[in-house]
């Protein structure tokens, strides 16, 4: 694994690698601005994988008029057909073409961008074979189930000068933005502790009952599997029963909700750029030391959601997070409420905020496509993935190994931990043979 570079150096090539795309590629349709669109100025989007979470981000982007989805693509017939009647039905049309293979969907010129919701084995692989093909890429999270997945796609984005997003939406949503708003502002006094809610960790690899393969233009199971290691067909695994599985899910599930809460901690401590140095598992949390010193609390709430940990108030809804200073506190989660101290906080709390609900993706969608036009950095780009992602997954290993791990944020190498580094990553499967 290569080193990163010193932090100036990298700002300045990523400030060179943006002008430079603006410079040598802008599509006449990425000109375009929201509102009534021609429609050679819509930016043309790919979707890979469509499922529940794809078919709710297409509700948020269906009614954006200058964006039109295209083309789908997935490994499951029933999917693919049951995404052309969604977009069709949208737009009055029978435009929406569908692939098997999404390598045909990438092949195609008029696609600018790619919106990608699969399951978690093949974010980082799809979003690098995207940005190769020069497409602008929204990926859902967890967008790589490896320390080195996420390494690998953040560079790629750099290489290939491309415009991504991850799909940790709660950047973009009120009452998180308003939390982490007062936490940089030094409302709550100099921040010393940050809790981050996440499901109880698991560790399951167990194959279940092989049964026959179905053709390939019904569930293509090579490609379903992508690059993770292989099993015999299940139907279970293509209904969802992939999650948990160490092969297919990310960091014993520990990223499902902490590439969210863990991403908005990190956000909260303006430590976008580093990530906490130390990483010790106990049996209700992961406690995460900073450099400076503040600490990271990896809360495992478990399910259903009524037996909380103390540190949460149940009516905040899934994914609550809370930051912690010396002169007071704010927690929230997705119901949109907020709760905070010093009361004088309370004042600042608006109507939108109280409207807010963490699933709501409309307002980073459009941070996407607003960065397509301008090919600024989006609100969840690359590398605040990759630290905020490299920080879940070190935090998982810690979890699995059942000791604590320090790493060097620099370098993203565990210190003095043989097996914790060759842990950062999985052999990958030939699925193009």
């Amino acid at each position: 694994m290569k080193n990163r570079l010193p932090l100036e150096r990298r700002d300045f090539l990523r400030a060179a690698s943006a002008a430079t795309a603006v410079a040598t590629f802008v599509p006449s349709h990425v000109l375009a601005r929201s509102g009534s669109t021609a429609p050679n100025d819509r930016i043309q989007l790919g979707i890979i994988g469509i499922g529940p979470r794809c078919t709710y981000d297409l509700g948020a982007i269906f009614p954006m008029s200058d964006v039109r989805c295209v083309a789908i693509a997935d490994v499951q017939a029933t999917r693919r057909e049951a995404g052309k009647k969604l977009v069709d039905e949208a737009y009055s049309n029978q435009d929406c073409v569908t692939y098997r293979d999404f390598r045909e969907l990438l092949d195609r010129k008029d696609i600018d961008a790619v919106l990608i919701a699969t399951g978690d084995r093949w974010h980082a692989a799809a979003s690098i074979l995207a940005a190769e093909a020069g497409k602008d890429v929204y990926s859902e999270k967890p967008c790589g189930i490896t320390i080195s997945a996420c390494q690998e796609l953040a560079e790629a984005m750099h290489r290939h000068q491309r415009v991504f997003q991850a799909g940790t939406q709660r950047r973009s949503v009120a009452n998180f933005r308003k939390a982490v708003e007062w936490a940089q502002s030094g409302k709550l006094g100099k921040l010393h502790t940050l809790h981050a809610s996440v499901y109880i960790p698991t560790l399951e690899n167990s194959w279940l009952p092989a049964q026959p393969e179905p053709p390939r233009d019904r569930i293509d199971w090579n490609l379903w599997l992508g690059p993770a290691a292989w099993r015999p067909f299940n139907q279970t695994y293509c209904d969802g029963g992939w999650r948990g599985q160490w092969d297919f899910d990310s960091g014993a599930r520990l990223l499902d909700w902490g590439a969210h809460t863990v991403d908005l901690c990190q956000w909260a401590n303006n430590a976008d750029d580093t990530m906490p140095i130390e990483y010790e598992p106990t049996d209700n949390n992961i406690v995460c030391t900073y450099a400076n010193g503040v600490k990271l609390i990896i809360d495992f709430l478990p399910q259903p959601f009524g037996d909380r940990s103390p540190h949460y108030i149940t009516r905040l809804g899934t994914c609550p997070v809370r930051f912690v200073g010396d002169a007071g506190s704010v927690e929230t989660g997705d119901s949109g409420e907020i709760v905070a101290t010093p009361e004088s906080l309370q004042s600042e709390i608006t109507e939108k905020i109280k409207r807010s609900r963490g699933l709501d993706v409309h307002e980073h969608a459009r941070n996407f496509f607003d960065c397509m036009r301008s090919r600024e950095r989006t609100a969840a780009n690359e590398d605040i993935m990759r630290q905020s992602h490299v920080a879940c997954h070190a935090a998982a290993l810690a979890w699995v190994l059942k000791r604590k791990l320090t790493i060097d944020p620099v370098k993203e190498e565990f210190v003095n931990d043989v097996e914790a580094n060759q842990l950062r990553s999985r052999p990958n499967r030939n699925w193009q043979a």
